[in-house]
Order: structure tokens, then C-alpha cells, then sequence
């Protein structure tokens, strides 16, 4: 088999183009998803029943669902409701709700495993809820999630590849029209599959980064913050 590298480099626009949009379309999700995730969470640990029913059966339908089923339910299902989406929205609202998803689920896991009292102990020296959020509860679980949330992400950064079946015009969808004009479709799919490799490696390296600084900052352990440790050790004494 004669390999043709003519194919990648004369089509390299091509191939940046798609590799924007999928890192574009990613990033927003991303973000997007991490946002609807702590109202997600924030629910779950309501002390609403119907509340936490509601959003334990919305996380276990985004992600007991074939992502591929659920980009056509946006971009084709909701036309029939009177809503019709371009296609980049739709695949961008499917991707930020399939991270969502997964982010809330990491996030429910994360708090779990925190020593139980917490919210109390905060309490009992006066804190408010958003100082306990951020003295308290976020240093906890800044470092510990860092690992899984690296893994969403590269995960939302390669199912963005799905949203090629609703002709949005990612890498994967750039890679098939090189693909037609070609007749090449080794050497395509090759180059594609390098240039998601380096995106989700990339993504890892700057996870690796993160929590190393995290685990610097933080003297080698997940701790309260200062003025937390400052309280809480006063209320211990006490």
C-alpha cells in the first residue's frame, strides 16, 4: 500500500478549519456543561424530594442514552414541537448537556466523599453559605476533581465528533469531505485521528498541570482554606 501525503497537505485548511470548530464546540460545552452541572448538583442536594427525584432521573437519562440519539432528538425531534435549531446549536446544546450530565455525576461524587459535618461546622462559627462554599467545601474539592473532570472533557472533545451526522462542519464532518474529494480514505483518517490524539493529549498535560499546582498550593493535601483552618481549629480548642 502506497501512502499519498499530498492528501493531507494540500487539504490542511481543511483540516484546521474542522480542528477549530471541534475545539470551539468543545470548549463551549464544556463550559456550558460545568455551569449546568453545579445547578444540577445544586438540586440534587435540595431538600426537596421531587427535586432530587427529578434531577437523578434528567442525569440518568443524559447518560443511559446513546449520545448520537440524543443530538437527533434535538436537531430532528424538537422541528415536530416548533423549534428548530441550526444545526451547530443543536450539536453544541447536545454536547453541553451530555458533559452536564457527567458533570454533575462527578461533582455528586466528589462532595459524597467528603467528611460528613462539614455545612455544620461552618455553621457553628458563622459562616455564611457562600463562605462555607468557599473556605470550606470548594478547597476540598478543587484538586480531587480535577482527574475526572480532565477525562469529561477529553470524552466531550471526542464524542463532538458524533455531531458530523448533522452536518456541522467539525473535523470528523472535514474528514469526510476530504475523504470524497480524494478517495484516500486511510491517509484521511489517519491525520484525523492524530489531530483528536493531540487535542485530548494536550488536554491531559494541562490536567497534569492543574493538579500539580493544586497539590502545591495546597502543601500536599485538599484542605480548607486559611481562613477556614483558622476558624475551625478556634471552634476545636473551644
Amino acid at each position: 500500500m502506497t501512502l499519498d501525503p499530498t492528501v493531507i497537505t494540500d487539504n490542511w485548511l481543511l483540516f484546521a478549519r474542522g480542528l477549530g470548530l471541534t475545539v470551539q464546540i468543545s470548549a463551549v460545552a464544556i463550559v456550558i456543561g460545568a455551569l449546568i452541572a453545579v445547578a444540577f448538583t445544586a438540586a440534587a442536594l435540595s431538600p426537596w424530594r421531587v427535586l432530587r427525584w427529578l434531577m437523578a432521573v434528567i442525569s440518568l437519562l443524559l447518560r443511559g442514552i446513546p449520545f448520537i440519539v440524543l443530538v437527533f432528538l434535538i436537531h430532528f425531534g424538537l422541528p415536530s414541537m416548533g423549534m428548530r435549531l441550526p444545526p451547530l446549536l443543536s450539536g453544541t446544546v447536545a454536547l453541553s448537556l451530555f458533559a452536564a450530565a457527567y458533570f454533575a455525576e462527578m461533582l455528586r461524587g466528589v462532595l459524597a466523599s467528603l467528611p460528613k459535618g462539614q455545612w455544620e461546622s461552618g455553621r457553628v462559627v458563622g459562616f455564611s453559605a457562600f463562605q462555607i462554599l468557599r473556605y470550606i467545601i470548594v478547597p476540598q474539592i478543587l484538586r480531587p476533581s480535577v482527574p475526572p473532570a480532565v477525562n469529561i472533557a477529553i470524552m466531550v472533545v471526542k464524542e463532538s465528533s458524533v455531531i458530523s451526522a448533522i452536518t456541522v462542519g467539525e473535523l470528523t464532518y472535514q474528514g469526510l469531505v476530504v475523504q470524497g474529494n480524494t478517495f484516500a480514505p486511510f491517509e484521511v483518517f489517519f491525520a484525523v485521528a492524530i489531530l483528536y490524539w493531540a487535542t485530548t493529549f494536550a488536554l491531559s498535560q494541562l490536567g497534569g498541570w492543574a493538579e500539580r499546582e493544586l497539590l502545591r498550593s495546597h502543601g500536599g493535601d485538599a484542605r480548607p482554606g486559611g481562613i477556614a483552618q483558622k476558624y475551625l481549629s478556634l471552634e476545636r480548642v473551644k
